[in-house]
């Protein structure tokens, strides 16, 4: 029998449907379920009266908490949490960063493409929803438009790089939208003659967005990447939910990078005595046994090792409920280089889902570098995470199960998870383990980067950092292909403090894990204390744990 809701849960509730109802796309990606409306019908309103309305939500949320009184320990970590976590959302809009974003992986012109690879496609009422969807995109890309000239005008043009590479995406996105309903298994012959229709709107509309972005944004753009110690401390506290002392933060990125350096030498003289870290990377490439040809192969065998893992770590070192056993590893439709999660919906209809978006020409894959990304992912890392909280329907309101995600909380864990499995054993092979600390050693060297050009700090050769130098120092830190190094770089550039949070997030849980189990605590408790309130920003859970 699950725990009583109290007047904190029903505000929280009710500000989950005011958000999810203002944030279509968001509700779609985080699986809320709408009780008196199908959000997978509709697309988030990205002007700024939109931006405005969620702002105004935010505030109203806030003073409603204020009247609210506690009656339990739920209920004090759902009012820090909510406090925290709209509190930080209200400043980035006050002080115009929430307008008019526009990088390569996470700004608006993505979502109203990549929200479509989370829908239903089963029957022809899905194809509906998803031609209701489409729909409405030409009328959303002009309201992003409009949010995108606000904010030149207001002062927060966005960068001259992210606005040529956001060019290039609004081009490449334009075929998806037809490439997506071109085969739609739909009976209706009327209804695949309306997919077809919506379709090419929606890529006239993104043909619109790409001819605006080229010659209305562009001439407006900055040139400079940095956003400045004042905007960054905004934006690293809203990806952590806590604030660092940034100097110091960086100082450590470079330790940690010393650190995981001299273990990647130890191994290297284990594996191809004499050679370099760099020279057993290249090797270990050639290994037949770590080669994968084919983007089949690949998802089988993602497939194939998340389901080893599952079935090992649950009742053992972890509880999983039995919806959260099935994990689908999907080979994402877009080609923008990246590996993300997606978590299933609320009424766990929708599984969760390990995506990779594989660039174009890209057909060889290395597992000995690739192991760990799907813990990461996978279990123990985000599937673990985000699957339990949804299923703590019992328990949580549906914003703390739902809608409360904080990325130091998410990535630091799933950081976390992969330095846990090398614990348990599951990286004891050389290479897997070489490619767990050839990707601990790429976020160690992002938090270096990104504190280091947003702030303009000084770099280890004596210069002020600067893209030139970021990239010279990320090829030097990382095995990855040039074509995603580049898209990581872009990413770093475009989206201050976000990179950081994984590396930050996992040094804090590691120091929190440290404490509480040093007060004899097991660690198969702390992780299901910790999980089971579900996600938080990290200065809430450091206390709610203690």
């Amino acid at each position: 029998m699950g725990r009583t809701g109290t007047a904190v849960d029903a505000i929280a509730e009710h500000y989950v449907e005011t958000f999810a109802a203002l944030d279509p796309c968001a509700a779609t990606e985080l699986g809320i379920i709408g009780t008196k409306t199908n959000y997978d019908e509709d697309l988030t309103d990205y002007s700024p009266a939109g931006v405005e309305a969620r702002a105004d939500a935010a505030r109203a949320a806030l003073r409603a908490l204020n009247g609210a009184e506690p009656v339990d320990d739920v209920d004090h970590v759902t009012i820090a949490a909510m406090r925290e976590r709209l509190g930080i959302a209200v400043e980035l809009h006050d002080a115009g960063l929430d307008l008019g974003e526009l990088n390569v992986i996470a700004s608006p012109l993505q979502t109203l493409r990549d929200v479509f690879d989370l829908m239903a496609t089963d029957t022809d009422d899905d194809w509906s929803v998803i031609g209701s969807r489409l729909g409405r995109i030409p009328e959303r890309v002009d309201g992003y438009l409009a949010g995108l000239r606000a904010a030149v005008l207001s002062g927060h043009a966005p960068p001259q790089r992210q606005v040529q590479r956001g060019i290039a995406q609004a081009a490449r996105t334009q075929s998806l939208f037809v490439d997506m309903v071109t085969d739609a298994p739909v009976v209706s012959a009327a209804l695949r003659d309306e997919l077809l229709r919506q379709a090419q709107g929606a890529a006239a509309a993104y043909a619109s967005l790409a001819g605006a972005l080229r010659t209305e944004i562009a001439p407006a753009a900055r040139a400079r990447d940095a956003v400045g110690r004042d905007e960054y401390r905004l934006f690293s506290r809203s990806f952590l939910g806590s604030s660092v002392d940034l100097d110091e933060t960086y100082e450590w990125g470079l330790r940690q990078l010393e650190n995981i350096v001299a273990e990647q030498e130890s191994i290297a003289q284990r594996l191809y005595p004499g050679s370099s870290v760099a020279e057993t990377l290249r090797r270990l490439d050639t290994e037949p046994r770590y080669v994968i040809e084919g983007t089949e192969a690949l998802q089988q065998w993602m497939q194939q090792l998340s389901d080893r893992a599952v079935d090992a770590l649950a009742g053992t070192h972890f509880e999983i409920a039995e919806p959260l056993r099935t994990l689908e590893c999907r080979i994402a439709p877009t080609q923008n280089g990246g590996i993300y999660y997606t978590g299933p919906s609320e009424d766990l209809s929708r599984p969760g889902r390990m995506w990779w978006s594989v660039p174009p020409g890209v057909d060889t894959f290395h597992t000995w570098q690739e192991t760990t990304t799907v813990f990461h992912e996978g279990v123990p890392g985000h599937h673990l995470q985000i699957g339990r909280a949804v299923a703590l329907a019992g328990d949580l309101n549906r914003w703390r199960r739902l809608a409360c995600w904080v990325s130091g909380h998410g990535e630091g864990w799933a950081l976390y998870a992969e330095r846990l499995m090398a614990e348990l054993g599951w990286l004891d092979d050389a290479g897997a383990r070489m490619g767990m600390l050839d990707a601990q050693r790429f976020r160690a060297a992002r938090v270096v980067i990104d504190i280091g050009v947003h702030c303009e700090m000084r770099a280890p050769d004596g210069g002020v950092w600067d893209p030139e130098r970021a990239w010279q120092f990320l090829t030097f830190h990382s095995a990855m292909a040039e074509d995603n190094l580049r898209f990581e770089l872009d990413r770093y550039l475009g989206w201050p403090g976000q990179a950081p949070s994984y590396a930050i997030g996992q040094r804090i849980w590691q120091q929190l894990r440290d404490t509480v189990t040093g007060r004899g605590v097991t660690l198969k408790d702390f992780h299901s204390r910790a999980l089971d309130l579900g996600g938080l920003p990290l200065d809430v859970l450091r206390d709610a744990v203690q």
